[in-house]
């Protein structure tokens, strides 16, 4: 079986060369551009190429003359079909060397009349004789037989008399049966064309109606792009007022933040009073233990002044004591060569009086460590009075700063209280704020509306 490449860009054109080539018995490849067909040709070799002129990539005459450049493929019959076929197109395809051009649409069997002579060029057969009865002639030399009669020779001569008109009636018979073969192949093509036709007419059918809805489409958004650019010249002005109240919105925030700053510098100054109030109360508590020890100390001290006293009058007797003393030892020394009796006697009061003296000794060391203690007791009771006094100013200051904490609080509740109209007016204005946002967003939404009417619009427009 024979095999043809059909390549050809428009898929009607190739079903009808399909159709028809495989009905007349031929093998058929089907290529939708000259690219499919070079690819094609470079690993098969088909018996006859049919291809378009013109097509996107690669044009028919390319396709021939790679055709022609291959060796495998140099003597393949090369069938162009165009639909115009003039000096030019010819002139092409003779400088490619095509073995010929057919005009498209096809009529009847011109394709299969083309691709048949073609290959039978190729193969080069020996025609084949017209199949007809061959007339007898009119003259019939005699046979010498004796078994033919001139009866038979009659019957001979009639028969071939008769032959001659039977022949003509054949052939008027194939002339018209040629003629009806094309008219239908004619027909067939024409009904493959009404095919497209209708379809065709149904994609434009549809067209148009979407077309009109698009119109309607159209005419329904241009009315509401009218509307719309009223609705957005009052947003317009609605924003130039939003504008103007953003800007007082943004000048109260800076105030709401100084007074917030402001407020939190208060609160710093409230907490270090705060803590200073606490150490002062703990200053205050401490006065009072140094009070209860200052007393404590003031009544060691007084009894330590009472230990003195009696101290300083036991100095004073064991100073009379030792006068006493040294004037028993003057006058011991003065009577002693007078009185040997009374030496004894003396020296047992000698030795009382030692003793004494000892003891007078010990009560003087007791003394000076009673001295040196309240020494130590006073310069105690001057750090605890410069500390008192310290204390006392301490306090007359906390007292001071209780008077101005007091001040503080009234002014902190004042700035409490334009702290909440504050922040009431802010709330209002985030409210504020928030409307002006969300007919922001309203809109920009309708914005967005709108363009997209508008490019619908101008698309319908454009395609109309």
């Amino acid at each position: 079986m024979p095999n043809v490449l059909v390549a050809d860009d428009s898929i009607a054109v190739r079903k009808v060369a399909e159709r028809l080539l495989t009905e007349a018995g031929f093998g058929v490849t089907l290529a939708a551009n000259g690219e499919e067909a070079l690819a094609y040709l470079a690993r098969e070799k088909p018996d006859l190429v049919v291809s378009d002129v013109i097509m996107p990539d690669k044009s028919g005459y390319e396709v021939c003359a790679f055709v022609r450049a291959q060796s495998g493929l140099a003597n393949t019959p090369v069938l162009l079909i165009s639909g115009i076929v003039n000096e030019e197109v010819t002139r092409q395809a003779e400088s490619c060397h095509a073995d010929g051009v057919l005009k498209k649409p096809f009529q009847g069997t011109s394709l299969k009349d083309r691709v048949l002579e073609l290959l039978s060029k190729r193969q080069a057969p020996v025609a084949p004789a017209p199949k007809h009865v061959e007339p007898v002639p009119e003259t019939v030399e005699p046979i010498h037989t004796a078994r033919i009669s001139d009866e038979q020779l009659d019957t001979y001569r009639q028969t071939a008399a008769r032959l001659k008109p039977l022949e003509e009636e054949l052939q008027v018979e194939r002339d018209r049966s040629a003629q009806l073969t094309q008219r239908v192949a004619q027909l067939e093509g024409q009904s493959g064309n009404i095919k497209e036709l209708e379809s065709m007419l149904a994609r434009e059918r549809e067209q148009a109606a979407q077309l009109k809805k698009k119109l309607a489409e159209a005419e329904q958004a241009t009315a509401r792009v009218q509307e719309l650019e009223s609705e957005l010249k009052n947003e317009r002005e609605q924003t130039a007022e939003v504008k103007k109240q953003g800007v007082a919105v943004e000048s109260l925030t800076a105030r709401v933040q100084e007074l917030e700053e402001a407020l939190q510098k208060e609160r710093e100054g409230r907490a270090q009073e705060a803590s200073r109030l606490a150490e002062m109360q703990k200053s205050a508590s401490r006065v009072q233990e140094m009070e209860a020890t200052l007393h404590a100390e003031r009544q060691a001290a007084t009894q330590l002044v009472q230990q003195m006293t009696a101290m300083e009058k036991t100095v004073v007797r064991s100073q009379e004591l030792a006068q006493q003393l040294a004037q028993e030892q003057e006058r011991t020394s003065d009577v002693t060569r007078q009185a040997a009796e009374a030496e004894r006697q003396s020296a047992a009061q000698l030795a009382q009086t030692q003793e004494h003296v000892q003891e007078l000794s010990r009560r003087v060391a007791e003394h000076e460590q009673v001295v040196a203690r309240m020494s130590i007791l006073e310069q105690t009771l001057a750090a605890e009075q410069e500390k008192n006094h310290d204390l006392a100013a301490r306090l007359s200051e906390s007292q001071r700063t209780s008077e101005r904490v007091q001040e503080f609080e009234s002014l902190l509740q004042t700035e409490r209280e334009r702290n909440s109209l504050l922040a009431k007016r802010a709330s209002d204005t985030e409210q504020a704020a928030e409307q002006a946002t969300k007919r922001f967003e309203e809109m920009a939404t309708k914005l967005g509306e709108i363009a997209g009417l508008a490019s619908q619009l101008g698309s319908g427009k454009r395609r109309s």
